[in-house]
């Protein structure tokens, strides 16, 4: 049970970096103004139209960081400084989630099967931590329970590892436009696959935080099944 902590703390560490690195990284390329000066909203629209999508809609949303592709009701959902901002940073983060969006065009299977697990995910996230801890707390009587809570913490670490694909290929498809479209430039092509990646490193260290988080409840499982 010692590497199941030691893992958490180095998952937890390594999370803390990535996600203090990526808000540097936010700030600094901020600083570095996209030759063209459009902005996140213009960028967007344009990469929408160049690959022939007219039905997304680009908002601006409040927050920081809080951008998102909603293909619900299609939207490019762009947080206020992405949206009104002119800079490498705006224009990396408004490429990628339009990336989403071009994929749910394409019907893209990863974001596919990962939106059919959505209601599945939100149904486990309500209710897999009160079941866990019941479950621990009867382990020697009821331990049923607690492998109840195991397949429902299962289904988000399988939500969290479908993520990966989508968001790295999000991030592919942003860069390759971002260049062909001339809206980076060999000066600012590089900060914009700089930020990009390291966005995609929170999304791994999120995976492997969550897998190694299942792991320690089956190793709690098996150990109290044994008793």
């Amino acid at each position: 049970m010692l590497w199941a902590y030691i893992i958490f703390i180095v998952v937890a560490i390594v999370s803390f970096i990535i996600q203090n690195s990526l808000q540097n990284k936010f700030k600094k390329y901020s600083n570095l103004s996209i030759p063209n000066g459009m902005t996140g909203k213009d960028i967007a629209e344009k990469m929408l139209h160049d690959h022939g999508i007219y039905d997304v809609k680009v908002t601006s949303t409040s927050g920081h960081l809080t951008d998102f592709y909603n293909p619900i009701n299609k939207t490019v959902n762009l947080s206020e400084q992405v949206y009104n901002s002119s800079n490498v940073a705006a224009a990396s983060i408004a490429a990628h989630e339009c990336g989403h969006a071009v994929q749910h065009a394409e019907a893209y299977a990863p974001l596919t099967l990962r939106s059919k697990l959505v209601p599945v995910v939100s149904f486990a996230s309500s209710w897999m931590q009160w079941v866990l801890l019941a479950g621990i707390i009867f382990l020697n009587t009821f331990p049923q329970l607690m492998l109840a809570g195991i397949i429902l913490f299962a289904t988000t670490t399988l939500f969290s590892f479908i993520t990966l694909p989508v968001e790295i290929n999000a991030s592919q498809r942003a860069l390759l436009w971002l260049n062909n479209a001339g809206i980076t430039n060999h000066e600012t092509h590089e900060p914009a696959k700089d930020a990009l990646k390291t966005a995609a490193y929170t999304y791994v260290v999120a995976a492997l935080g969550s897998l190694a988080t299942l792991v320690y409840y089956i190793l709690i499982f098996i150990g109290g099944s044994r008793r």
